[in-house]
C-alpha cells in the first residue's frame, strides 16, 4: 500500500513539474514556433534566399521536366498566401476561383516592376500572417467565425507548408536552370 501511494506523489510532482510554466510562457514559446516555420526555419529554404541572384532573364524559363517557371511559382505563392491571409482575418474575403485565380495567365511578368512587386507583396503578407500569430489577442486553436472548422493555427501552419512546397519548387528549377548557388 505505501508503495502506490509513493508512486501516486511521484506522479503528481512529474505533472506539477511539467505543468510549472504559467501558460502565457507555453503559449509566447508556441507562436515563436508557428513564426519560426512561417518564416522558413528549420529545414525549410527562406523565401529570400530562394529568390536570392535569380536572373531576371530566367523569370519566365521552364526547365526541362519541371511544369512550372520561377514566374509562375513566384506568384502562385503569393497568391496563395494573400488568400490563406484574407481568410484568416477578414469575413468578408472571397477567395478566387480555384485552380485558375491561383496562378498567373504567363509564365513571365510583364517586367522587372511586376516581379519586384510580387516579391513586395508576398513579404508583406507574411508579415502580416506573423502579426496575426503573435497576437496574443488572436486564439489560435479558436474556429474562425466565417470558416467552415478552420482555425488560426490551421491557416498559418498550411501556409508555412504551401511555402515550403513550393520554394522547394523554385529551388529546384533555379538549380535545372543553373542559377542555384550550390556552395
Amino acid at each position: 500500500m505505501k508503495k502506490k501511494k509513493t508512486i501516486k506523489k511521484a506522479a503528481k510532482k512529474m505533472t506539477k513539474k511539467a505543468s510549472s510554466k504559467p501558460p502565457s510562457n507555453i503559449d509566447r514559446e508556441f507562436r515563436e514556433q508557428v513564426v519560426y516555420l512561417l518564416k522558413g526555419g528549420g529545414a525549410h529554404v527562406h523565401f529570400t534566399d530562394a529568390l536570392e541572384g535569380f536572373p531576371a532573364e530566367k523569370y519566365g524559363a521552364f526547365a526541362d521536366g519541371l511544369p512550372h517557371t520561377g514566374w509562375q511559382l513566384l506568384e502562385h505563392t503569393r497568391l496563395a498566401q494573400w488568400d490563406i491571409l484574407e481568410f484568416s482575418r477578414n469575413p468578408k474575403h472571397v477567395s478566387p476561383p480555384f485552380p485558375a485565380g491561383y496562378w498567373p495567365k504567363t509564365p513571365a511578368p510583364p517586367d522587372r516592376k511586376a516581379w519586384d512587386e510580387s516579391v513586395a507583396a508576398f513579404e508583406r503578407d507574411l508579415l502580416e500572417m506573423v502579426r496575426l500569430v503573435t497576437d496574443p489577442r488572436s486564439d489560435l486553436s479558436a474556429k474562425i467565425p466565417h470558416g467552415e472548422g478552420q482555425t488560426i493555427l490551421r491557416e498559418a501552419l498550411l501556409l508555412a507548408d504551401h511555402n515550403a512546397y513550393h520554394l522547394g519548387q523554385l529551388v529546384d528549377l533555379r538549380r535545372a536552370l543553373g542559377t542555384w548557388p550550390e556552395t
